[in-house]
């Protein structure tokens, strides 16, 4: 017994036997389990350093010789994982390569039945290894086979699931009947609740006024939604540009990475607005030094209302061609029938408010004011042509030239009959020659006479009379040192006399013969040949109405159509 105690005993047939199964490499094995000692699966939890990544693990430097090796599908799906990153593990064994397999922090592996039901119970978050591909999901060992629904592990496909077979998960039961030994367990509830913590987490960290990189993760006719790192933040449509998007796919693409401002905050809710737009400077801070009142721009047909029509002349800045500035030539009732959206048009500067950030436009003035040169174009007397525009109760209008129009008043149209609507004898489109009576630029009224031009009793005697021609006359009326006279039917002119050649009334009354109410000299002269008084009275004195006699032609103005005699 003492020898045996003694490990220095020297006796030669105390040495050890050799046994023949012993070999040289268990003699090596036992020798490095006597300098590292092996660590024992889940007694600790250790941080780990990334080292490496590959296609389906990471790799990290947990302290020993060997690193661990832990499974992607251990992390969350939306884990972003680099070189050098820290994480808390817990090594549960190694691989036959020599790598220690590792879980996340204090995650186990259920021992038995009343670990699972433990498990169940605080809905804890367990490890287990995917066996195989079963109808309808995963068979998975969980110290016992569980079963994973296809719609609870998170995959899009048949090839995915096949591509979890011997991978260690993470999952929490869902089911547990220990009579029947059925479990079912959920892998896709872990990465949704990991995913609603990350976004919480996230969400906190956000302020109004931050400015955030996102990635498009869906888009809609309103908008987009953006990822901005594990939050789900909105980007309307009208927040994207400062120039007017009609569709947010007209400039973003799922995929698309891009730079925002937080607007909003609704922590009720839980919503989140941000804007592209407000990063760069807005537009119309600079519109007072490029744009002027009267100067000519270009711009596209951005939208038309039923009131206008908005041109944008630059992103960001559009100006409004009210229907009342569109043409000279016609009262528009839809801009639609002048301009379409996406014409470019010129147009003048009207207006500019910088407060309410508005431009006013005028397209008809870009085409230069037709009333310019009017009064030497169209002044009195001038005889136009045009088509009838359009016509009222009281008058028709007339087109001169483009932009210009005319009015014949309804006592105008006709010398033969009076009228009871202009329509009595036009219409709409129908071309027509009038004279100008009178032109008005500052009010742009023009009016015009159609009967003017037809030929009268007075144009004849005009053409056929000249100055110094002795004509015979009845005098119609006196007053004062001016005589009005009839040369013939519708034809007066004036003649200038002295107070001292007018007959007193009573005189007439008592010397001379009844005075006739006659309307015209023809019917005067009649009336005399059958009284067989005086026919013609060529004294200067006593000069009455009703009384015929002759004068001279003093004046003649044809344009004016005035007549002015002297006495013969």
């Amino acid at each position: 017994m003492p020898d045996q105690l003694n490990p220095n005993h020297d006796a030669p047939d105390s040495a050890p036997a050799e046994t023949p199964e012993e070999s040289f490499q268990d003699i090596l094995s036992a020798y490095e389990k006597t300098r590292v000692r092996k660590p024992e699966p889940g007694s600790q939890s250790r941080e780990g350093t990334v080292v490496a990544l590959t296609a389906d693990s990471i790799i990290l430097d947990i302290g020993y010789k060997s690193e661990g090796n832990l499974p992607l599908t251990a992390l969350p799906a939306t884990a972003k994982v680099n070189v050098g990153d820290k994480m808390q593990v817990t090594i549960k064994g190694r691989d036959p390569e020599g790598y220690y397999q590792l879980t996340r922090g204090k995650v186990e592996r259920p021992t038995d039945w009343a670990s699972l039901e433990k498990a169940f119970a605080e809905k804890s978050v367990i490890i287990g290894t995917v066996t195989g591909v079963v109808k309808g999901g995963l068979s998975v060992d969980i110290g016992v086979r569980a079963f994973m629904p296809a719609s609870r592990t998170g995959t899009r496909d048949a090839a995915e699931m096949e591509k979890l077979v011997e991978q260690e998960i993470r999952c929490r039961i869902i089911k547990i009947d220990v009579d029947d030994e059925d479990v079912v367990v959920d892998r896709r509830v872990i990465a949704e609740d990991e995913e609603t913590a990350a976004k919480q987490k996230r969400f906190s960290e956000l302020q109004e006024g931050d400015t955030v990189q996102g990635e498009v993760r869906s888009l809609t006719d309103y908008g987009a939604f953006v990822d901005i790192g594990g939050a789900d933040a909105l980007l309307h449509v009208g927040e994207i540009s400062w120039h007017r998007v009609n569709k947010p796919s007209d400039v973003l693409s799922p995929g698309q990475r891009i730079e925002a401002r937080i607007l909003k905050i609704d922590p009720e809710k839980r919503r989140i607005a941000i804007s592209m737009k407000q990063l760069t400077p807005h537009p119309w801070d600079s519109v007072a030094e490029k744009y002027k009142v009267g100067e000519r721009v270009r711009g596209t047909v951005s939208r038309i209302a039923d009131f206008g029509a908005f041109v944008e002349v630059e992103p960001g800045v559009e100006g409004l061609i009210h229907i009342s500035e569109m043409s000279w030539a016609k009262k528009v009732r839809n801009p639609g029938d002048l301009v379409k959206v996406g014409e470019t048009v010129e147009a003048v500067i009207l207006g500019i408010s910088l407060p309410e950030r508005r431009m006013s436009l005028g397209l008809k003035q870009a085409l230069g004011d037709p009333w310019v040169g009017a009064d030497a174009k169209f002044g009195p007397g001038t005889v136009i042509e045009g088509p009838v525009t359009s016509m009222t109760k009281f008058g028709a209008f007339v087109q001169l030239t483009e932009g210009i129009e005319g009015m014949i008043h309804i006592s105008e149209i006709s010398a033969d009959k009076r009228l009871n609507h202009p329509s009595d004898v036009l219409k709409a489109g129908q071309t027509v020659q009038a004279q100008v009576l009178a032109l008005d630029s500052e009010r742009r009224i023009i009016r015009l006479s159609m009967k003017q031009l037809v030929p009268t009793g007075l144009d004849e005697y005009l053409a056929e009379h000249k100055v110094g021609d002795v004509v015979t006359g009845r005098i119609v009326q006196i007053s004062g040192a001016h005589a009005l006279v009839e040369l013939g039917e519708g034809i007066r002119a004036q003649c200038q006399t002295s107070s001292s050649q007018a007959a007193k009334p009573d005189a007439a009354e008592k010397g001379g013969p009844a005075k006739a109410d006659l309307s015209s000299l023809g019917s005067m002269l009649q009336a005399r040949w059958k009284s067989g008084g005086p026919l013609i009275s060529d004294k200067p004195q006593d000069l009455r109405e009703g009384q015929v006699r002759t004068f001279r032609i003093a004046k003649l103005d044809a344009a004016a159509k005035k007549i002015e005699l002297e006495l013969g």
